[in-house]
């Protein structure tokens, strides 16, 4: 009950920045004057002191402090502006919130019979005082903004419990949880996501968690399975290089199927289990299927199996199948042979966690045909990266209150990492000119 929640937000704040330039300029202002002045303050007589006095003593000198006060007092400004970048958001934050009460008429005023100039007589005018304004409280912290809530079960309600779209657009932030508590329900959204992109030196697997940004990991332990969209130059093929990279970096076993005999078929050239002809490709799936099936055996065998614990438990290592455009070799084959693959790769997606055999899948628009039967449910981490259509959103993400950007930066797009919130995803930044097939080679080196 008595932790901090925040700036109140109130009627008030409408004009907070205003207030807040005009009040620093004052203030600034009447400190410089004070400087320039000081000696002359010291020795001012308040005894003889009038108006006539202060006129008669009025000189260029005292032109040029004011003048100088006020050019220094912007400069102070400038200077808050510059170094104190977060404060000054946060009054933009506190002022938007205010107007978003107010322009939606989300309060209560009271009508009170205003006085006129005769007390005695009555007046027509009247007074609107405001008698319930919401209890919305503003905090900013580590680059996440807080803002919180109160449900009063009042009429405002059910808007104040559908804040998401709005806070989004118009702080220009990203949603990453919503929390329903005890009497308020409290938005977290980071406000400066592009801040929080990584470049592939930094993409870790530690602890069955893959970090793609600052605050963004992928916990395949817990969240198994990732699915990977979007078009030709969203950055989804320097993506998949840069996590075969960093999990080939750690304990995993890597099996790459590329049915396009594209980028990802060059790795052939440098490590093993790579794949991009039509029959390999389903005997690696088959392949990695059994292996799974074999690990669940063999893992209740082992003499410090638990029941509940998973492979790592064990000190097994991790299998990953990475199944780049998906869409296109499903294509490829019969519908009996389709039905085929789809099979294996469900029992995968459904069984795989305990044992630690993982699936990703990447390809242009994830069709509902060839991820059909409640397999694409199974994905808990999913990305859409560069543009895409109102559908092929609707096909990732399913029916979401969510506004979705076009930006025209390489690698960017959205992602849901588990909790049903969509936010705005940057991949890892690779440097200019860097060899993936050199660095891939240099680890698997490394290893053997």
């Amino acid at each position: 009950m008595f932790r901090y929640k925040g700036h109140r937000i109130r009627a008030g704040d409408q004009h907070l920045v205003y207030r807040f330039i005009l009040g620093c300029l004052f203030l600034f202002f009447l400190g410089w004057m004070f400087i320039f002045h000081f000696n002359d303050i010291r020795r001012l007589d308040l005894s003889v002191l009038s108006l006539s006095n202060i006129v008669l003593a009025w000189s260029l000198w005292d032109l040029i402090s004011i003048l100088s006060s006020l050019a220094l007092s912007g400069g102070m400004i400038l200077l808050y502006l510059h170094f104190c970048h977060d404060h000054w958001r946060s009054l933009w934050h506190r002022q938007k919130l205010a107007r978003m009460i107010l322009e939606n008429h989300w309060y209560e005023v009271n009508q009170t019979q205003g006085e006129g100039f005769f007390k005695d007589l009555s007046s027509n005018r009247t007074k609107e005082k405001i008698s319930y304004f919401p209890k919305i409280y503003y905090r900013m912290k580590d680059g996440l903004l807080s803002i919180q809530v109160q449900i009063s079960l009042g009429k405002y309600q059910d808007q104040l419990l559908k804040l998401e779209k709005k806070l989004e657009s118009g702080l220009y932030c990203e949603l990453t949880e919503k929390e329903l508590k005890d009497s308020y329900v409290e938005y977290t959204l980071l406000y400066d996501m592009i801040a929080n992109r990584i470049g592939i030196e930094d993409v870790l697997v530690e602890n069955g968690a893959l970090r793609l940004m600052k605050n963004q990991v992928w916990a395949y332990d817990s969240l198994p399975h990732m699915l990977i969209a979007g078009g030709t130059g969203g950055g989804k093929t320097y993506f998949l290089l840069t996590i075969i990279e960093a999990l080939l970096k750690s304990n995993a076993e890597i099996f790459v199927l590329d049915p396009k005999n594209a980028d990802l078929a060059d790795l052939s050239t440098v490590m093993p289990n790579v794949h991009y002809q039509k029959e390999a490709i389903s005997a690696c799936v088959e392949d990695f299927y059994e292996r799974m099936m074999a690990r669940s055996t063999a893992m209740k065998e082992m003499p410090n199996y638990k029941t509940g614990e998973n492979y790592a438990y064990l000190g097994l290592s991790p299998n990953f199948l990475i199944f780049d455009e998906y869409v296109a070799y499903m294509e490829m084959l019969t519908t009996k042979e389709s039905a085929v693959i789809l099979n294996k790769l469900k029992q995968i997606v459904m069984l795989g966690r305990q044992s630690g055999f993982f699936l990703i899948l990447a390809c242009q628009r994830p069709d509902a045909k060839y991820l059909g039967d409640g397999i694409r449910d199974q994905f808990n981490f999913r990305v859409a990266l560069g543009r895409m259509s109102e559908l092929g959103y609707s096909m990732m993400f399913g029916e979401v209150e969510k506004n979705f950007f076009l930006k025209r930066i390489k690698g960017r797009g959205y992602v849901d990492t588990g909790n049903s919130v969509i936010s705005e995803f940057y991949t890892p930044l690779v440097p200019k000119g860097y060899d993936f097939l050199e660095g891939i080679s240099a680890v698997v080196n490394n290893k053997t």
